[in-house]
């Protein structure tokens, strides 16, 4: 028996292990795991290129509990370590066997999935165990050894009798700890981190139900035999080719990732690069609909098919964090950090790629089945407008199969748009002014009247579309948009012709004077306008400018706080050719003047659904009178 102590650097390195290394206890099973799978793959890589004269077989990796001595069990059928690299791998603990594996076979080694953390992840056994033990024969003609460690510098290491290849870990849980000696804990971190390891991971066993056999009673129960309970799937969908899947087969395994959500995705896009990095995957896009929180951290980060984290910020560009499903890349560390992500150059170029490769699935869609695209528009608008709000690259590419739709469900590319309403929505200065819409039941009155003079309105009610606005109209040239309820409509878009006001310069100042002693002037700035006879003769509106910046505040708009915290203002646009408003000014009773004011007012307030509480109730109180 040899003893000796572990060769480290400083004088324990334990306490760091517990304290420092991971914050989290539980991915001790992740670390051991791994290793027994690199154990694994490392065997197969050496009989494949023959230099392991062994059958390989159809080895697993088991996890046992034994309640009653305390003790978890970690056991494969990999390669196993001799006692001299039981010194070499174990004992010298800044030493990583991988690294030296894959240094001497790394042409033939390249795809072979080999992790590569057999080191310091070991070490991680001692955040829940007070005692260590490895019992491991190596797949070479040579005695098997007994490792066992209790915590402190110190180890022996003898031989042992165990004839079979492989390791097993033997973890003496600690009094503290004694949650990973419950079944329901184990499957739970099994199922979390190893859910898609490369090899077979048994825990226990099952009951399976066999077929009756012939001849079999109605009542007769079905015969039934226990099996193993393996609890992953070797070969998730995204280590295959996207020619060797089907649709069914991308939907099969989206609700392997989430059992619990019962709505199909709308469409998937399949990564697979291997220069200038390693990266597969699959993304899926869900229904999202308006909301841009719930749906975050639903996409999972693997490194060799070993989960990571389901927070793939940095790996994954910000709008793209409400899609869902898998990255996996062995070019990002198992122990990822923010620091290390925003630092690296590889997990730059993974995000660039991603962003490209989701853009061209965009637009491929788009180009192939229009209709469809259309149909799907309103579930994925937000994650395209997002995109088209971060990131430069995506905007460009964006270009060519973002959807404008109009209020009458009619689709339009920005180029579509711009030439379908070029002729007719040119101003005087020969500004190409954009109508829209955010609600087609409040905006209806202006809709209508946008319409009736031949204008196309969009229909743009995302969380985001004043920052999207903001964003369209300084990047494409004499542009602007406007919607509908922000002015009245010759306004919105000004021609060259002028409407002949009924009422002279010095009456329309005797009618503004009247008015402005009803109208409360810290809500609204009187404007008269000479406008059609038959528009509106009172219309509320509020200025583009100074709506669209509250709501950019609203969503996100930094340093727009003092707009945030202004009062609403509207203006009140008067139409002086109306003939209720010839009336008003007409009308020689002050009473009878400011009832008719007040009702005028407070028809345009109820138009635009700001008529609430006492004024709504005086509003109905008033208009009973008025009709008696």
């Amino acid at each position: 028996m040899a003893t000796g102590n572990i060769n480290v650097s400083v004088e324990n390195i334990f306490p760091l292990i517990k304290k420092f290394l991971y914050s989290d206890h539980e991915i001790f099973l992740r670390e051991l795991i791994s290793n027994a799978t690199d154990a694994t793959l490392k065997l197969k890589h050496l009989t494949n290129i023959g230099e392991a004269k062994i059958e390989y077989g159809n080895p697993i990796i088991e996890i046992k509990i034994d309640k009653d001595k305390k003790q978890l069990h970690i056991i494969d059928q990999g390669l196993g370590m001799t006692a001299e690299e039981v010194e070499k791998y174990i004992n010298q603990v800044a030493f990583s066997g991988a690294e030296e594996f894959l240094e001497k076979y790394k042409d033939s080694a390249k795809d072979s999935g080999i992790i590569g953390h057999f080191g310091l992840g070991f070490y991680s056994a001692f955040m829940v165990a007070d005692k260590v033990e490895i019992i491991t024969k190596s797949y070479k003609d040579e005695p098997a050894a007994h490792w066992t460690c209790d915590g402190s510098p110190s180890y022996t290491l003898e031989s042992h009798s165990k004839s079979e290849r492989g390791t097993e870990i033997i973890l003496h849980i600690n009094e503290e700890e004694t949650e990973f000696l419950e079944d329901s804990k184990i499957s739970e971190l099994l199922v979390k981190y190893n859910k898609f390891m490369p090899v077979p991971i048994k825990f226990g066993t099952k009951t399976e139900t066999l077929p009756k056999p012939e001849g079999a009673k109605e009542e007769d129960p079905a015969p039934t035999q226990e099996v193993d309970n393996i609890i992953n799937n070797p070969n998730p969908a995204w280590t295959k080719q996207p020619s060797e899947l089907k649709e069914e087969d991308y939907k099969g395994f989206y609700r392997e990732l989430y059992p619990m959500q019962f709505e199909e995705p709308l469409f998937n896009i399949h990564l697979n690069v291997d220069y200038p990095f390693n990266l597969t995957g699959i993304l899926y896009f869900p229904k999202l609909g308006q909301d841009m929180n719930m749906q975050k951290d639903r996409i999972q980060l693997y490194q060799n098919q070993v989960f990571v984290t389901d927070n793939v910020e940095g790996i994954v560009p910000e709008f793209l964090t409400m899609l869902r499903g898998v990255i996996d890349s062995p070019d990002i560390p198992l122990n990822v950090s923010r620091s290390y992500l925003q630092a690296d150059g590889a997990v730059k170029k993974i995000s660039s790629y991603i962003t490209r490769k989701v853009a061209d699935k965009l637009n491929s869609l788009f180009k192939n089945d229009r209709e469809d695209f259309q149909q799907k528009w309103n579930d994925i608008k937000v994650v395209i407008e997002y995109g088209m709000l971060s990131e430069d690259k995506f905007f460009e590419k964006a270009d060519k199969f973002a959807l404008y739709p109009t209020v009458d469900d009619t689709y339009f590319t920005f180029e579509e748009l711009r030439e379908k309403i070029k002729d007719n929505q040119t101003d005087k200065d020969d500004k190409l002014v954009i109508l829209y819409a955010s609600n087609k039941d409040e905006q209806h009155a202006y809709i209508n009247t946008a319409k009736e003079k031949g204008y196309e309105v969009l229909l743009l009610d995302s969380p985001i579309v004043s920052h999207l606005i903001q964003k369209l109209e300084t990047s494409k040239e004499n542009v602007t948009f406007v919607r509908v309820d922000a002015d009245h409509i010759n306004n919105l878009i000004k021609k060259d012709e002028e409407t002949i006001s009924k009422l002279t310069d010095e009456e329309k100042e005797t009618l503004k004077g009247d008015l402005e002693k009803v109208i409360p002037s810290d809500k609204y700035t009187v404007q008269l306008e000479a406008m059609d006879s038959n528009a509106s003769p009172f219309m509320i509106t509020q200025p583009e400018f100074m709506r669209r910046m509250k709501e950019m505040q609203q969503t996100g708009g930094g340093g727009m706080n003092m707009f945030g915290n202004m009062p609403e203002m509207y203006n009140l646009v008067v139409n002086t050719n109306h003939d209720l408003v010839g009336e008003i000014f007409n009308t020689k009773t002050d009473k009878k003047k400011e009832r008719l004011i007040k009702q005028s007012l407070d028809l345009a307030k109820l138009s635009q659904n700001l008529l609430k509480g006492e004024e709504l109730t005086e509003f109905i109180k008033r208009s009973f009178d008025m009709i008696k």
